[in-house]
């Protein structure tokens, strides 16, 4: 798998970093790991399974470690620690580096940094950061969308009415993120969030019309830039030869870069508002992640079975419905 890396001026800028020593070129310096470090054993002489590769963070307790040693004893623990050459270390609480730390990091030629937060807070912004722009991604061809609050990921085949339908959905107030190309990352074992390219942010083709700005448009409420990845729905035109889902037993998923995801069906044809389907669908969704399920409370009052059922059995009982 791709390697992605972040440039370490991005980091200071997006979790609010003071330089207090940089050698030269080293905001073009690549970040390449999402995991970080407290280097309390380090300071102590312990380096064994150390990776210096990680972004390095001095709290109040290993500032205090090293304000009661000695200065020989400091200054040797120090020289060790930077030695290693980490890619940053960050001084958090708001603690300025002594002249002895700077004048170290200036001879390894380390950044040294500072935040104002507390470790725990500066650790836990600098973790999400890092997972977002350190993520697996893949790009998929498909229309991205938040309605009701849900990430709604619209995929089919082109011209089957995609960006349409995303159009009609942010004229009845819901959001769009991505269009034509959606970039999915997974941002931990469990979560997926869908971002468009920067290049065709908020652009949207439709056809016969051409390209047009749905920022410009519809304005800023009309837009977002990312959004948690809830559902995919799949549009592809009717076949009346093939049985669609009718009520909803079953739980079809789909696997995006190793994360199962819930994918509805659904059949295209003409007079069908499909907007009107996927604002029904959202609500549904977010319905069943709250603990109910209508099809389920259906063969319960008629007394039959809550197993997945085949789509055949389900035609088979809605026949009525015909």
């Amino acid at each position: 798998m791709k390697q992605f890396t972040v440039p370490l001026r991005k980091v200071m800028q997006e979790t609010g970093l003071t330089p207090h020593f940089l050698p030269e070129d080293a905001q073009d310096a690549l970040i390449k790991t999402n995991d970080i470090n407290r280097p309390g054993l380090q300071l102590a002489g312990f380096f064994e399974n150390f990776e210096c590769n990680r972004l390095q963070i001095l709290g109040l307790t290993e500032i205090a470690y090293l304000e009661q040693l000695g200065p020989e004893e400091r200054q040797l623990r120090l020289d060790a620690f930077l030695a290693t050459k980490p890619p940053a270390v960050v001084v958090t609480r708001g603690i300025v580096p002594g002249a002895e730390m700077t004048a170290l990091a200036e001879k390894h030629q380390v950044p040294l940094l500072s935040s104002s937060d507390t470790t725990s807070e500066y650790m836990a912004i600098l973790i999400s950061h890092l997972n977002v722009e350190l993520a697996p991604r893949i790009t998929r061809h498909g229309v991205f969308v938040e309605v009701y609050g849900e990430g709604i990921l619209l995929t089919g085949d082109s011209g089957v009415g995609k960006s349409e339908t995303a159009i009609e959905l942010v004229k009845r107030g819901h959001r769009l993120i991505a269009d034509d190309a959606v970039e999915i990352r997974r941002v931990s074992a469990k979560t997926l969030v869908g971002t468009a390219p920067e290049n065709i942010r908020h652009f949207v083709e439709l056809r016969g019309i051409g390209i047009i700005n749905a920022r410009r448009i519809f304005g800023m409420g009309a837009i977002k830039v990312t959004e948690k990845i809830d559902m995919v729905i799949q549009l592809e035109i009717w076949d009346s030869e093939k049985v669609y889902d009718r009520m909803g037993l079953g739980s079809e998923t789909t696997m995006l870069l190793g994360i199962p995801t819930r994918m509805l069906t659904i059949p295209v044809k003409p007079g069908r508002n499909l907007a009107i389907i996927i604002e029904v669908a959202a609500m549904n969704n977010r319905q069943k992640k709250m603990g109910y399920d209508a099809a389920n409370e259906l063969m319960h009052n008629l007394g039959m079975e809550t197993e997945p059922v085949p789509p055949e059995k389900q035609a088979e009982w809605m026949s009525f419905g015909e």
